[in-house]
């Protein structure tokens, strides 16, 4: 039903108010029967909410739709790098202690965390509630899914005793610092110092554990590799750039269509070739399971690339700057 609604909205510039019509009624009407909501309190909140034009026109040019080599240029930057070295340090003891007991290593915790926020600095400017109702009333392309976002955030709000009116995220509701969408907030958000809150917007202990038990419930292998550069001869490979993000593709069966893998990986092994565009050719990467996992984040082989390779760079550095 949620999917389902359709709301008449009041022009106004850059924004519009939600009308009371029978749609809008029926959504009420299941917030309060399927989850016990009080319906005059929701009526309430509702007149205070906006949909927005911004957040409409920020939905329908995502920084996934560039080429590789400008989507890169984004992320791995020195001052990026830079920061992530910062983070690491100030929050070693935590990274440390998530690591023993979740496996995910610090620097890919650290490089999620970049990438999504700059490591906090910008954690979005749009009220949750207004960016996931514009997306679930205005947005027919993925209204199913934010309608069901927008459920998740009234409950957490709710359990978390939040003022709905309060949390920012991003354009599309994504939030804190890790930008959880509400569902992941629900499923994987950790209290890590047991104060009986998961504050994914101020602490950056519970961001930590929150992000490194988002990876290990998506089966994150703990000291397995990534992802590993490869070259290929001929145009056999091509057959291999198949749609999806997860392994599909035998070590030998590469090696079949001329594709140099790691001597290191397994005959039998599953892996995803992918290819990423650059000004003039492309670059040639195998992702292994812990790449898939990283998309389970964001479900980008950019986004997965770019934590890959920030978390090497950040890593890099900090090795170097124990040596000196």
């Amino acid at each position: 039903m949620l999917g389902a609604v359709i709301l008449t909205l009041i022009s106004l510039p850059a924004f519009a108010l939600i009308e009371e019509n029978q749609a809008f009624n029926d959504f009420i009407g299941t917030m309060v029967s399927e989850h016990q909501f009080d319906e005059t309190e929701l009526r309430h909140l509702f007149q205070a909410v906006e949909i927005k034009d911004k957040i409409l026109q920020a939905i329908s040019a995502p920084a996934e739709a560039l080429p590789w080599y400008k989507y890169r240029k984004i992320f791995l930057t020195d001052s990026r790098i830079k920061d992530g070295l910062r983070f690491w340090r100030e929050n070693e003891p935590v990274l440390t202690t998530v690591e023993k007991e979740y496996g995910v290593p610090p620097e890919i915790i650290t490089a999620i965390i970049g990438v999504e926020t700059r490591y906090g600095a910008h954690t979005g400017s749009y009220r949750v509630i207004d960016a996931l109702a514009t997306l679930a009333f205005a947005y027919p392309k993925r209204s199913q899914f934010f309608s069901s976002e927008l459920v998740q955030f009234l409950i957490l709000c709710r359990d978390e005793q939040l003022d709905p009116l309060e949390p920012l995220g991003s354009y599309a509701g994504a939030m804190g610092v890790p930008q959880f969408m509400p569902s992941s907030y629900i499923r994987y958000a950790a209290d890590f110092d047991l104060d009986s809150k998961r504050d994914i917007w101020h602490n950056n202990a519970d961001v930590i554990a929150s992000v490194a038990n988002y990876f290990a419930q998506h089966r994150w292998q703990k000291g397995a590799a990534i992802a590993f550069p490869v070259t290929a001869s001929g145009d056999a490979y091509r057959q291999a750039l198949t749609k999806g993000l997860q392994p599909d593709t035998s070590v030998a069966q590469l090696k079949h269509w001329q594709v140099s893998v790691p001597e290191q990986l397994n005959q039998a092994e599953k892996v995803k070739l992918l290819a990423f565009e650059q000004e003039n050719d492309e670059e040639l990467w195998l992702g292994l399971h812990n790449f898939y996992v990283i998309t389970r984040y964001n479900h980008s082989p950019l986004y997965a690339m770019a934590v890959y390779q920030l978390s090497q760079a950040i890593a890099e550095q900090k090795k170097m700057s124990n040596e000196e």
